[in-house]
């Protein structure tokens, strides 16, 4: 199939709209799988009770409302760097320029952070090979993926996808058997979810659940982004936003559920360890451990390839405005690969910092960006309730997909994240958080201001 070209404002070779609808279905399907799911529900389990099922939900529905506000707007206009867009257009220069930095800063300490996490792992399988040569090697082959072209992204990604997919539906099926004593040896365990009560760590305990939680989601609007280089982008938006409702309902909801169900609550592992190797061992399944350390290996390299892909494409869609140094934006076969470079070099950095100074350097750089989703989903929301006014006035024919009972969901989902906003700010384990994120966020703005004055006194 021909490759379609997009182009830059200034007329030069762009990107390429290369992705295929079967790769936008599993980027969208897979995207919010990771190691948050299989290794972090069961902290979240631990730190709730059985009630982390509410928590799930509740977090799951904000993330579901935001993705649908995205969704209309992205529909009605689909567009490189897409929320950035939409908060430049809707917000003003100073929303585009801070969501597009903090999102590309956050996705650069991911990217690192996973690099990490995924060398801890190979080292148990090769414990003579030091951290940091495997954390090398993983950032090394992802950013040669993310070189090659947009369709090796997308392939890549197709396939790591498949894995995390196909791991959590056998574990749904599985699962469901288990509980309901219809798998061998099993005698039924629904029960489980209601040991010392439903919520057996009480009613804060879900709020703080929340907080946790709604980071496990972050990736579901990658779809929108990776959309501009597909040949229907909006017909790729819209799918992708319908069907996130019942990705979080199954994937999430169902799977914590399940997990309360299968072992007690207060069994659940929750030191490092995947709560679903531990269920995997209860069905009898052989090898479970190491099946689900492949399968959390796959998840941190998705992330490692989605995080290079969406990093770079952020920064192109920065320089558009002039956001970004010019370099930034040269491709070659449809691939910013300068971008793609910049953001691999300084994912080195703070991979050297996890070794020269995790409690420091490290420990900055990861958590200044950890509440950047909920900066991002703030902004999606004030940016969707302006565009929509805009749209209704302009070009009503564009709204082909709508945000649901609007415009009151989309106030009350900008409430929700100014209310978990503040529970970060309560909750001992999430406040640190809070604060170096404002700090990152005052530095975006700062550095506006500074560009801001700067060609105004140019003009």
């Amino acid at each position: 199939m021909e490759e379609v070209h997009t182009t830059t404002g200034d007329g030069e070779a762009g990107l390429r709209r290369a992705l295929r609808p079967r790769h936008l279905r599993m980027i969208a399907l897979g995207g919010i799988i990771g190691a948050s799911l299989f290794v972090g529900s069961g902290a979240v389990v631990h730190t709730v009770g059985p009630a982390a099922v509410l928590s799930y939900v509740i977090g799951g529905l904000l993330v579901v409302f935001v993705m649908r506000m995205l969704g209309e707007m992205a529909a009605a206009q689909p567009a490189l760097g897409s929320f950035m867009e939409y908060a430049r257009e809707s917000l003003g220069g100073w929303a585009g320029f801070t969501v597009g930095w903090l999102y590309w800063y956050y996705w650069v300490g991911i990217v690192a952070f996973e690099a990490v996490v995924g060398a801890q792992i190979l080292q148990k399988w090769v414990p003579g090979v030091p951290q940091w040569a495997f954390s090398l090697v993983l950032m090394l082959a992802l950013t040669a993926t993310n070189l090659v072209s947009v369709r090796s992204f997308g392939e890549a990604e197709y396939w790591l996808a498949s894995v995390k997919v196909a791991c959590i539906t056998v574990f749904l099926v599985v699962g469901t058997l288990y509980v309901v004593g219809l798998w061998p040896d099993s005698t039924g365990s629904v029960t489980h979810i209601a040991d010392d009560g439903f919520l057996a760590k009480g009613g804060f305990a879900v709020v703080h659940g929340v907080v946790i939680v709604v980071f496990s989601y972050f990736g579901a609007e990658i779809v929108t982004i990776a959309a501009a280089e597909s040949r229907e982008p909006a017909k790729a938006i819209a799918t992708a936003t319908v069907t996130v409702v019942w990705r979080v309902l199954l994937f999430f909801v169902g799977s914590v559920t399940l997990l309360v169900m299968i072992t007690p609550w207060e069994r659940v592992p929750h030191d490092g360890t995947s709560p679903f190797a531990a269920a995997f061992d209860r069905f009898g399944i052989p090898g479970a451990e190491t099946i689900m350390n492949v399968v959390v290996l796959t998840a941190v390299v998705s992330v490692l390839n989605s995080g290079l892909y969406i990093a770079s494409r952020m920064l192109f869609a920065l320089r558009e405005h002039g956001w970004a140094p010019r370099w930034t934006g040269d491709t070659r076969r449809g691939v910013p690969w300068k971008g793609i470079l910049l953001s691999t070099v300084l994912g080195y950095v703070t991979v050297v910092m996890s070794f020269v100074s995790p409690d420091r350097v490290f420990y900055f750089i990861i958590n200044s960006a950890g509440a950047v989703a909920l900066f991002l989903y703030g902004i999606i929301a004030l940016s969707q309730l302006r565009m929509r006014t805009r749209l209704e006035r302009e070009a009503p024919e564009k709204l082909k997909l709508r945000m649901w009972l609007h415009p009151w969901l989309s106030w009350a989902t900008f409430v929700c994240v100014l209310a978990v906003l503040v529970s970060m700010a309560v909750v001992d384990d999430t406040r640190s958080q809070l604060w170096l994120s404002l700090i990152s966020l005052a530095g975006f703005l700062a550095a506006y201001a500074v560009i801001a004055r700067r060609r105004a006194g140019r003009a």
